[in-house]
């Protein structure tokens, strides 16, 4: 069994209300916040999601699993952080050097907040190994961040299976969140590789029942 972060990325703004309360009765576990600048990546989805936060805020207790893809890190962190989300992600590419990485880190820690570290596709995951014992999730990008809808990399897919051997032999307590492409067909084969958790969007919100989906997902 895998928990499911639902993406609202692909959500439609006239529905929203309606969506995610569907998607929560459906038997979701979190709702994934995807935090972009136009700057780490080309989309900018910042008003959107305070947005998204706002509305979940009033009419859910589910956690917000907030993923920043931006360049100004510090600064959206304390933009989220005002919502009390269960984690939030940061991008090992979006900090200049190991120094800046963990004071990022211990600050989210220190407003009680998990923390966790993603990587883009083209980031070998043996880079990460060393950030594991301060952390508590690593967020596998198994597609290029920046839009919805795109089809899963099945490389990716070994470098979860790779990271979840790692973390076994080294007897740490890390979960693994795959985020991208993710749909009832190819899910199988990340359970396998070691995932936790498993962010969908249209994955979801694309097929006609979500509660349906999201059983044959768990």
């Amino acid at each position: 069994m895998v928990e499911i972060s639902a993406s609202l990325l692909s959500m439609k703004n006239e529905n929203a209300i309606q969506t995610l309360y569907n998607l929560e009765t459906a038997g979701i576990h979190y709702f994934h916040i995807d935090v972009m600048d136009g700057k780490f990546v080309k989309r900018n989805t910042v008003d959107k999601m305070l947005e998204y936060c706002e509305y979940i805020n009033s009419i859910s207790n589910l956690p917000l699993d907030v993923h920043l893809m931006v360049e100004d890190v510090k600064t959206y962190i304390n933009s989220f952080l005002v919502f009390e989300p269960n984690i939030i992600t940061i991008h090992l590419e979006s900090a200049k050097n190991k120094e800046q990485l963990l004071e990022w880190i211990q600050y989210i820690k220190e407003n009680n907040t998990k923390v966790g570290i993603s990587i883009k596709p083209n980031t070998k995951i043996e880079e990460i190994y060393e950030y594991l014992p301060f952390v508590h999730q690593v967020l596998v990008m198994t597609v290029e961040p920046g839009e919805g809808g795109q089809t899963l990399l099945p490389e990716t897919i070994s470098k979860i299976q790779r990271l979840h051997e790692y973390i076994n032999s080294h007897g740490l307590e890390v979960d693994i969140e795959a985020d991208g492409g993710i749909k009832v067909e190819n899910i199988k084969s990340l359970k396998q590789a070691g995932i936790n958790i498993a962010v969908v969007g249209s994955g979801i919100t694309d097929t006609k029942d979500f509660k349906e989906t999201v059983n044959k997902l768990i």
